[in-house]
């Protein structure tokens, strides 16, 4: 791993601090290190640490770098995820379940992994799910941002700031569909699942902190209307700007708009 990341600006938008990196690779690195930071110092003050991870490939170098973090006590942490597809086979890798086993959840010894299953009844699964996350409240959110500013699977047609709900089953967009195509987790758009089980954007805004991880060039557009435009469902990852304790990490290629 690099000692200096290769960080060329940094500056904040509202409330939100953003930080550009050289490449994709520096950026995971340095996202890892400093939520590798906050876990530990949260584990220093409390027994269990509970976190929310996004799957997606734009995590890919965060999650390879947080797993070889040092000094993190994984087996007083309990992990979640942010979203999962409706009838997609139990086995299929692009379970977004699948990706964070494969990536993150198998390589270290957690407490316990809290899975969402997007193979049973939609609204017993959601009320499930959502008295887990009142049971263990969030400290941490890791994250990403979809090419129409979804925040898990809360594309703009569902996206609601003041969400009455903490997880529900959503339609997903076609952007959102083809977005799974482009990073090549599906061959073509009518592999991708049409629905999904997500968290809302209040249970993921609760969290204390976030650290939201978006690379790579499709992603540009994105990163300049979340930062950009006005603070609005329309643009969902708007809404990082009112939290306060939210870090966006981007590299040359997703801020090119900037």
């Amino acid at each position: 791993m690099s000692t200096i990341p290769a960080i060329v600006r940094e500056f904040t938008v509202d409330r939100l601090t953003v930080k550009l990196f050289d490449s994709r690779q520096s950026l995971g690195e340095e996202a890892a290190r400093q939520a590798a930071e906050a876990i530990r110092h949260l584990l220093q003050k409390q027994e269990i640490v509970n976190i929310i991870f996004a799957a997606a490939p734009s995590q890919n170098e965060f999650l390879a770098a947080l797993a070889i973090q040092p000094g993190i006590a994984w087996d007083r942490i309990l992990a979640f995820h942010m979203d999962e597809y409706v009838n997609l086979a139990d086995n299929a890798p692009q379970r977004f379940g699948n990706f964070l086993k494969d990536r993150l959840f198998s390589k270290v010894p957690l407490k316990a992994v809290y899975y969402i299953n997007g193979n049973t009844d939609p609204d017993t699964e959601c009320k499930r799910y959502a008295e887990l996350l009142q049971e263990y409240p969030t400290d941490i959110v890791c994250m990403g941002i979809g090419e129409n500013c979804h925040i898990a699977f809360n594309d703009p047609h569902v996206a609601h700031f003041d969400d009455p709900v903490l997880v529900k089953k959503v339609s997903l967009d076609l952007t959102s569909r083809w977005q799974q195509v482009h990073d090549g987790c599906f061959a073509t758009l009518s592999d991708v699942p049409e629905y999904a089980l997500t968290l809302t954007i209040p249970a993921l805004i609760k969290a204390p902190a976030i650290f939201c991880m978006v690379p790579a060039a499709h992603k540009a557009e994105a990163i300049h209307h979340t930062l950009a435009n006005a603070i609005s469902e329309q643009y969902p990852s708007t809404i990082l700007r009112q939290h306060g304790n939210a870090t966006l990490f981007i590299d040359r290629e997703s801020g090119a708009r900037l």
